[in-house]
């Protein structure tokens, strides 16, 4: 209860201070820190099994028909994502072992430039290091929104207004969106084991609430409230999962999630101006699509500028779903080849 307190307060506090996916990181730097001053927090484990398909749910109902049509004319711009993935995550998996020390599997999922949520479970499904997975997802999110902000601001004269979600009350659910949406996270759960998928859990909601979407049977995403909730309990679990370690080894990840994080942007600089050239496209535009950052802060810059935001926000969904079902593939031939 100690620690879903402080994760509640924290999670209020980051909202209002506007940090990116405050809900989450919040909980998490809170619980971090009490855990440090040795506080007595135990992580709610047993939140965790059911806070996780809600996840899924929530990442399969961004999909749905309009988007995998509009997606069509952008097909350059798509092509270039899987060299642009690997490449990135190529160079912060060498950065994350040659310089950080990183074991194998940490390294990997630390070094994809998924979401937050998602790469903490895959990896941590994987044998990795949960903590340190998800601080170097929480500082690329961070260091990418600032870096991006104060280049968009300072360099172009560019000023972003922050924005809340669009909140999604339970009274919107209709009794068969409701019933599709749990229908998703309970079927979702044994279905991903069943087709063995790597986190299953996550990725069965996730298949079964995308293709609900997509189909137009439920239009609307799981309740704002719950997508909250979901998000703390999993913030404050990996918060309590630094209990015991010491703060000069969470300095050093920082510095090297900076790091990992400066090489991705390097790359992404580099993909947006191939992309300009081939094709013509805003050099703005495409690097807000390439930049490893959040997909709703992302779509709120490309707002302030003036930007395509359908192109912005489906590139980083596309680059959310390429991560997540093709990092595991890639992660096991690597395993089976070496062993």
């Amino acid at each position: 209860m100690l620690a879903l307190c402080i994760g509640i307060g924290s999670g209020v506090l980051a909202n209002r201070l506007g940090v990116p996916l405050p809900w989450m990181l919040g909980p998490m730097i809170g619980n971090t820190l009490a855990a440090i001053a040795r506080a007595p927090v135990s992580a709610p484990m047993r939140l965790r099994p059911i806070v996780i398909p809600i996840i899924g749910v929530m990442l399969g109902s961004a999909l749905n028909h309009e988007v995998l049509m509009q997606a069509v004319h952008w097909w350059p711009s798509m092509l270039l994502l899987a060299p642009f993935l690997a490449t990135a995550g190529a160079v912060s998996y060498q950065f994350y072992r040659r310089v950080g020390g990183f074991d194998p599997v940490t390294a990997f999922f630390s070094a994809m430039p998924g979401g937050l949520n998602d790469m903490v479970i895959l990896g941590s499904a994987a044998g990795g290091d949960e903590r340190r997975i998800a601080l170097a997802h929480a500082v690329r999110i961070l260091v990418v929104i600032v870096f991006v902000v104060l280049f968009f601001g300072l360099v172009l004269g560019v000023a972003s207004n922050r924005q809340s979600r669009p909140y999604v009350g339970i009274d919107v659910l209709g009794l068969q969106d409701a019933a599709w949406l749990i229908g998703a996270a309970l079927a979702g759960v044994p279905l991903g084991r069943w087709l063995r998928l790597p986190a299953a859990p996550m990725l069965g909601p996730m298949l079964l609430s995308g293709a609900a979407h997509v189909a137009g049977v439920v239009a609307v995403p799981p309740p704002t409230i719950l997508i909250i909730s979901s998000q703390i309990v999993l913030g404050t679990v990996i918060g309590c999962r630094f209990a015991g370690t010491e703060l000069r080894d969470i300095g050093r990840d920082l510095v090297l999630g900076a790091g990992s994080s400066t090489l991705m942007l390097l790359v992404a600089v580099g993909f947006a101006e191939a992309l300009a050239r081939l094709t013509g496209t805003d050099l703005r535009q495409a690097f807000l699509a390439y930049s490893p950052g959040g997909l709703t802060e992302m779509s709120l810059l490309a707002l302030a500028m003036g930007q395509d935001i359908a192109y912005v926000s489906i590139s980083h969904m596309a680059r959310i779903t390429v991560v997540i079902f093709g990092a595991p593939l890639v992660f096991r031939l690597i395993e089976n080849r070496t062993g």
